[in-house]
């Protein structure tokens, strides 16, 4: 789970809805004045060597004073091409754009074979109606303001099925209980961030339950874009849940042969709710969730099962396993945040969906797996399979965000029921937001310079993303 600006300002031409991002960038006067934003004309005459625009050594100016050749604010990205720019959209975004990767070649990134794993709303728009896009696709979306907000630009990036809509922008876009709590608010921490003057910008993933790999390269990208867009030398990063995990994985470098390492693009590392130490949550409360995966259930996530008991007959539905059981990997950007927390916290029996306390069915098989203790109504593999088959959390955490990057967690911890989130067993093994253990969202390993960590009491895993205190603390860090 997770869960156009104001280019005038800044010369930068604003793309409407037929406008690519491949126009021919115009002439520059090689004057040797710095500052006229347009790229030298390259034609060899003596200019004041700075480095700047204009200066007439016969490389084109990038508009930005570092001498790297990049016009910013041209609307040219490297390795990437812009689609198609959209002035309309929902819920306080102002714009969206359609990029696609043009280099490196992403492998595929497989969508869950039905109609729950496809874009929706108006993310289905600006992905040109296409519901299941290719991995080499991103759409951005903008907040108000992005075009003359003062501050560093923010990339927002959402967590698990979770797209900016419901994350960033209109908690209560999925009625009550979509947020975390009975009585939901129509805006977010995209206002919130555009209302003290921070220009924001959300990723909306092709595959909302994507390889993190694959989220990895989307938010270099992204990032790519922003600085395009807004001419600034780094971004901030804001993720949340599963976004964490992919955050991280660009800040440190871990990404396969295809992909690309950190650029030094990054300035400030929100990780919100996110799982450092991993997580084994699904693993711990039985067969419970299956109900909520399988049909009639259509929620889009992965169970830690392989097969169903319904009636007399076993089913198999390994297509929805979190990890390969022969059926389709699907869900591998979920496998890619397991670890055991066994040796931390006992299992429970017991699960608290935010309406009660109730039983747990075939918690020893659903955790240790078949080959220890047998399940009575689904068959799986055990959290050790699945997290020596596709977890990363390790490598990660050794690789290490670079010092160069401040990093701030933001967690939450609820211990009432009341605060719990409704309709899935909520984390009570130990202190956690709901879903994620605090100690595990909370750990300083692997970050090369923390900024501040944060432990907000009574806010769970949904809530993070709009509360008050969540957002006032957030502005704050970015501020600093």
């Amino acid at each position: 789970m997770g869960v156009g600006l104001g280019l005038a300002l800044l010369g930068c031409p604003a793309a409407g809805p037929d406008e690519g991002a491949d126009a021919t960038a115009e002439t520059g006067d090689g004057d040797g004045d710095p500052g006229d934003g347009d790229p030298g004309d390259g034609d060899g005459d003596p200019g004041d060597g700075d480095g700047d625009p204009g200066d007439g050594d016969g490389d084109p100016g990038d508009g930005d004073g570092d001498g790297d050749g990049d016009l910013c604010d041209d609307g040219v990205v490297p390795n990437l091409t812009f689609e198609l720019g959209y002035d309309q959209a929902e819920h306080g975004w102002v714009r969206a754009e359609r990029w696609v990767i043009d280099s490196p070649i992403i492998p595929d990134d497989p969508f869950f074979p039905d109609a729950r794993s496809e874009q929706t709303d108006q993310q289905l728009e600006f992905y040109g109606f296409e519901p299941n896009p290719s991995p080499a696709s991103f759409v951005l979306q903008f907040g108000p303001g992005w075009d003359t907000a003062s501050g560093n630009p923010v990339l927002l990036v959402h967590g698990a099925d979770d797209p900016p809509d419901r994350a960033w922008a209109n908690p209560g876009v999925d009625g009550p209980y979509g947020c975390g709590d009975m009585v939901c608010p129509s805006e977010g921490l995209m206002q919130g961030l555009a209302a003290a003057d921070i220009p924001v910008v959300a990723i909306a993933f092709p595959n909302k339950q994507g390889d993190n790999f694959m989220w990895a390269e989307q938010i270099h990208a992204a990032i790519q874009v922003i600085r395009e867009r807004t001419c600034a030398e780094q971004v901030d990063v804001i993720a949340w849940s599963k976004g964490t995990v992919a955050a991280r994985m660009y800040a440190s470098s871990v990404n396969e042969d295809w992909g690309t390492p950190y650029a030094d693009d990054v300035r400030k590392l929100v990780l919100i709710g996110g799982p450092n130490l991993g997580m084994d949550y699904g693993f711990r409360y039985g067969s419970g969730n299956n109900t909520t995966v399988w049909p009639p259930g259509m929620a889009h996530g992965p169970t830690v099962h392989h097969e169903q008991v319904v009636g007399f007959q076993t089913v198999d539905y390994s297509e929805h396993a979190i990890y390969d059981h022969g059926g389709g990997y699907y869900y591998r950007g979920q496998a890619q945040m397991l670890a055991s927390w066994i040796d931390t916290y006992d299992l429970t029996f017991t699960a608290n969906n935010g309406l009660g306390a109730y039983a747990t069915v075939d918690t020893l098989s659903t955790y240790y797996g078949e080959s220890m203790y047998q399940g009575t109504y689904a068959r799986g593999l055990g959290l050790d399979y699945a997290v020596a088959q596709g977890s990363l959390i390790e490598e990660i955490v050794d690789a290490g965000i670079p010092a160069s990057i401040q990093t701030y967690l933001l967690c939450g911890e609820v211990s009432e029921q009341a605060d719990y989130i409704v309709g899935i067993p909520n984390e009570i093994s130990g202190p956690s937001d709901g879903v994620v253990f605090v100690q595990s969202c909370a750990a300083p390993d692997g970050l090369g310079q923390i900024g501040d960590i944060e432990v907000l009491d009574g806010i769970n895993h949904l809530e993070l993303g709009f509360e008050t205190l969540a957002q006032d603390t957030i502005i704050g860090w970015l501020a600093r």
